[in-house]
């Protein structure tokens, strides 16, 4: 029997699986889906997890019950394509003819002394849970610090004010504003639905260290109760540990086929993989799509044939009865209908409707 082993069953990896199980599977090939988790966490909602305004189970999605489809549960320590084997931490290395690296994301801390010692993340169910544990057990008016402006952090915050209006919240970026990637318009109803919520934004923030309790701005000194760090991620560490070719963050480079150039029979998708916009599910998910049609096509011997992967765009939450969207590169929404729209995604999602 041929093996195609999947490593990491998030938005990219259960995409391919599920594509590949819908559609044609070579009688003489078995599928390996490899992950830590007996199920997929749905990445995009730890933030209310580690709020507390949803449940462990409510944000998970069970994997494919498929005869085709075996299940391995592992932690991988390496990947070697030229020996076409995947290592494990405790468990005999499992060989394959074709892979997709999958394996999402961690935090990037920028190289920032205490950062990754000093904060909390929400970048595995495992920490998130710890990072609800720890956020719920602060005693009323307490101080929550969330570094990182971006979606993560207006998210995280938004979620933390509705679980716990008692607690002061501040956001904490190195720019101008939060969202700064986003049009003027969004940016501003963001900012004063933070303001009317007594969220406090802190900008221009260069963070030189991160100690218990204290972030240093260079020389000033921020006190905090717990920080959450939402300011960056890079590739998880066995794609950073592959000697092959990235971009510069640290993404491996793929060819127009979502293959590895020296190795064709390795497939990345998601945030370990180059492509020319922002990490996110829906990327991860619409390359997943074109890695089963690729390998479908190659099964019949047929050329792939694929069109260019375009975004819908993105959805945003401040809290359960507001967001924010932006459709295409302009066309942008707040209040109540971009929240429901995301809420309508997170369904799809968790039943396997795209």
């Amino acid at each position: 029997m041929k093996k195609l082993v999947i490593l990491g069953g998030g938005y990219g990896g259960l995409t391919v699986a599920q594509e590949l199980l819908d559609g044609d599977l070579p009688a003489d090939t078995v599928m390996i889906l490899v992950d830590r988790m007996p199920y997929q966490g749905l990445k995009t909602e730890y933030y209310a997890l580690a709020a507390g305004t949803v449940s462990d189970k409510d944000i998970r999605v069970s994997f494919p019950v498929d005869p085709r489809l075996i299940l391995k549960y592992g932690e991988v320590s390496s990947v070697d394509p030229e020996n076409k084997l995947v290592r494990f931490d405790n468990d005999e290395p499992l060989s394959y003819d074709w892979l997709v690296i999958a394996l999402g994301c961690v935090d990037k801390y920028h190289n920032i002394p205490g950062a990754q010692e000093y904060s909390h993340s929400i970048q595995s169910l495992s920490s998130t849970r710890k990072t609800y544990q720890c956020a719920n057990d602060i005693a009323p008016y307490g101080q929550i610090s969330i570094v990182g402006g971006g979606l993560s952090g207006v998210e995280m915050a938004a979620e933390m004010r509705e679980s716990r209006p008692d607690l002061n919240i501040r956001i904490i970026d190195r720019g101008a504003s939060v969202l700064s990637p986003f049009p003027e318009k969004l940016q501003r109803f963001v900012r004063e639905w933070m303001t009317d919520h007594d969220i406090e934004m802190r900008t221009h923030v260069s963070l030189a260290r991160l100690e218990s309790g204290l972030l240093y701005n260079q020389q000033e000194i921020i006190h905090t109760d717990m920080t959450i760090w939402t300011a960056g991620i890079q590739p998880s560490p066995i794609v950073q540990q592959l000697d092959l070719p990235k971009d510069n963050q640290g993404r491996l480079t793929i060819n127009e086929y979502h293959q590895l150039p020296d190795y064709t029979n390795v497939y990345v998708v998601g945030d370990c993989a180059s492509l020319p916009f922002s990490p996110s599910g829906q990327a991860a998910e619409a390359q997943g799509k074109q890695v089963a049609e690729v390998l479908q096509a190659l099964w019949k011997n047929e050329t792939p044939r694929l069109g260019k992967i375009k975004l819908k765009g993105v959805l945003g939450s401040l809290g359960k009865k507001s967001g924010f969207g932006l459709m295409g590169k302009r066309t942008v929404m707040t209040g109540k209908m971009p929240r429901a729209l995301k809420s309508g995604v997170l369904w799809m999602s968790k039943f396997h409707l795209g």
